[in-house]
């Protein structure tokens, strides 16, 4: 470890030393960490918290949602705008009658609605085959109107689009489960993480919290304890990496049983921070372990491949949460 790193370590430490518990509850408040039993944070790193009060569109945002929502969902609901976008105009052109929206072509299409829709598409896509045409003041002026929405509506999809692609997100797998496993001398919390996708990070940092009631003048008081850990930052994340916190006299973990854990409804905190070499951005990503995913005198399993001296090293990301007795 290089002096900077010595430095670097030393002050965490001391920062840590000097929170209060007040300082440690996360931001969710003392009401909630001391009153509330659910699991403050999900697997998936969502916050197991609920808002009432605001009328229902008020903390709505728009560009939020469709930057945040899966794919599937956001490519379903630009289909829909589409479709419905070219209904609507479809059927404007359609009550002007069919002597204003003209087919030349060889098979006219006989169906008023039918040839709207179609003329819409054309007119929303600016594909203009031609033998669909306006005739007369009002459906020109109903083209000039489509065309200055769909002039709006491509640009807002393809930025949307485009801040999609460019927004930066970690896609690191948790184990599923965390283990309690003899670790040098005595023992030690563990749980595993891979990156999950080619690009690389770098500079990847690791902060463990430990979250439970005890009893403090009688009445159960929840405490939060950042867990020192083995190594709470690498450089670079090719592979896997196992987080490890030694349970030694100095861990708040020390001497307690599963027993202990389930009565302290004791939950451990997950938050991981790194670089994007990609886009040169920071990204986070979080979870937690609850006493049903903490298995006690197990250890990880062996998830690199057997390879000749001549080939590179490699993982079996399948066997990322396997575990066997210690």
């Amino acid at each position: 470890m290089t002096r900077e790193e010595q430095f670097q370590t030393q002050r965490l430490d001391a920062s840590a030393s000097k929170l209060s518990d007040e300082d440690r509850d996360l931001g969710f408040g003392s009401k909630v960490a001391q009153e509330n039993r659910l699991r403050f944070l999900n697997r998936d790193g969502t916050f197991n918290v609920r808002r009432t009060g605001l009328r229902r569109f008020y903390s709505l945002n728009l560009y939020h949602i469709l930057l945040t929502m899966s794919w599937t969902r956001f490519l379903c609901l630009v289909l829909l705008l589409y479709f419905l976008s070219n209904i609507v105009f479809g059927l404007f052109y359609a009550l002007l009658g069919a002597e204003t929206i003209v087919d030349t072509s060889s098979t006219p299409i006989a169906n008023i609605f039918l040839r709207g829709f179609f003329f819409s598409v054309q007119t929303f896509a600016t594909i203009g085959y031609g033998t669909i045409h306006p005739v007369g003041f009002v459906p020109n002026f109903l083209v000039t109107i489509e065309s200055y929405y769909s002039l709006l509506a491509n640009a807002l999809i393809t930025g949307v689009v485009f801040a999609r692609f460019s927004r930066p997100t970690a896609r690191i797998f948790f184990s599923t489960t965390a283990v309690v496993a003899p670790y040098k001398s005595a023992s030690g919390f563990m749980f595993r993480l891979v990156n999950s996708r080619n690009n690389q990070l770098i500079e990847v940092k690791a902060q463990v919290l430990f979250a439970r009631f005890v009893e403090e003048n009688g009445k159960p008081v929840r405490r939060f304890d950042l867990l020192k850990l083995e190594r709470d930052r690498v450089s670079f994340l090719p592979l896997a990496w196992t987080i490890v916190h030694p349970i030694d006299e100095n861990s708040p973990m020390f001497g307690l049983t599963e027993k202990d854990f389930e009565k302290s409804d004791a939950e451990i905190l997950v938050m991981l921070n790194a670089l994007d070499e990609t886009f040169a951005q920071t990204v986070h990503t979080r979870t937690s372990y609850k006493l049903s995913e903490i298995r006690f005198g197990y250890k990880f399993g062996n998830l690199y491949n057997e390879t000749g001296a001549d080939e590179p090293i490699s993982i079996d990301i399948r066997k990322l949460s396997e575990i066997e007795k210690a």
